[in-house]
């Protein structure tokens, strides 16, 4: 049984459309174990890009996991509205926190009021996500996908460090449009060349399964936590439908739910598995290559210029 589901797994896998869409997480939820328990003791747990999409449903889904969620996004307004809709159905704590994910300061004092706040923290989920139609440049002057995929997860990462423990994780939400765009370029704001928005965001969800892996390999305290990236399949979100409207509606019959794109997040945020490892890239609960084709690979001067780009832009020190 192990070797059908194994090969049944990466058949889907290489096919694409039908493993990235609901037909790959209907099939493959067959062999799954059970589902997250509710969590044992009280925990608190921060998701960002909170008020809609995938960000919504896995704060609801860790809600209803006993879980309290601060939900942080850049429109109280759409926030209150998802704390209560998350709050009726799962009669749990729902804190809302203004930040805008792309600037630094807002960023900072976001972990300034955490940190002073919690005395500790079970999970960050790095869910926040833009695709703009035109180059956007941000209090700090950096490109706006850049800064809100990139550069403010990794400070609110490494800001928030002092809550963790050696059971918390953090975890990246790529997409599989990361696939078509490795590390090769040194031009991470964007600054040459026609701006495309679909682009800026594939490279971007690339630079963060990068930055994971740095990440991980750098916060290996004794209580530090696990980082991992992971990719949601194709999931109907505003990020898909209104961003990619002619790819949603061709799609619609087969993408996934918010929830069914949510699943794998929300299972490392509550179960054992994501501690046995760090650094890795999941989908569908397993750990998946972060190149297709094989051959494909980042450059790693790139990968370094990523990282100093990055310690530059934010002053972190890890």
């Amino acid at each position: 049984m192990t070797s059908v589901k194994s090969i049944l797994d990466t058949l889907l896998d290489r096919a694409v459309v039908p493993g990235y869409s609901r037909i790959g997480s209907v099939v493959r939820s067959r062999f799954w174990g059970a589902d997250p328990a509710p969590f044992a003791e009280p925990i608190d747990v921060v998701v960002t890009g909170g008020s809609s999409g995938l960000g919504a449903a896995t704060a609801m889904s860790l809600a209803k996991l006993g879980a309290r969620v601060h939900i942080v996004g850049r429109s109280r307004e759409r926030l209150e509205k998802s704390a209560g809709e998350i709050h009726a159905a799962a009669a749990g704590p729902v804190v809302v926190h203004r930040c805008d994910v792309s600037d630094l300061d807002s960023v900072a004092e976001f972990v300034n009021a955490l940190t002073s706040e919690l005395t500790g923290l079970h999970a960050v989920v790095h869910c926040a996500g833009v695709m703009p139609n035109k180059r956007i440049a941000t209090a700090q002057n950096h490109e706006v996908a850049f800064a809100t995929h990139v550069l403010g997860p990794v400070a609110m990462t490494v800001g928030l460090r002092e809550l963790f423990d050696a059971g918390s994780r953090v975890i990246f939400v790529s997409s599989a449009g990361m696939y078509t765009a490795p590390l090769t370029t040194q031009d991470f704001e964007y600054t040459s060349g026609k701006y495309s928005g679909h682009t800026a965001y594939a490279r971007t969800k690339r630079m963060q399964v990068v930055v994971a892996e740095q990440l991980a390999e750098r916060l290996i305290g004794e209580h530090d936590p696990v980082v991992h990236s992971m990719h949601p399949g194709w999931a109907a979100t505003p990020g898909v439908t209104e961003s990619s409207p002619v790819f949603g509606s061709l799609m619609k019959p087969i993408l996934r739910t918010a929830r069914e794109g949510a699943d794998t997040v929300v299972w490392l945020v509550s179960g054992d598995e994501a501690l046995s490892s760090t650094g890795k890239f999941w989908h569908d609960r397993a750990v998946r290559p972060t190149h297709y084709p094989s051959w494909r690979k980042d450059s790693p001067e790139a990968r370094d210029a990523l990282w100093a780009s990055v310690v530059d832009a934010t002053g972190i020190d890890v």
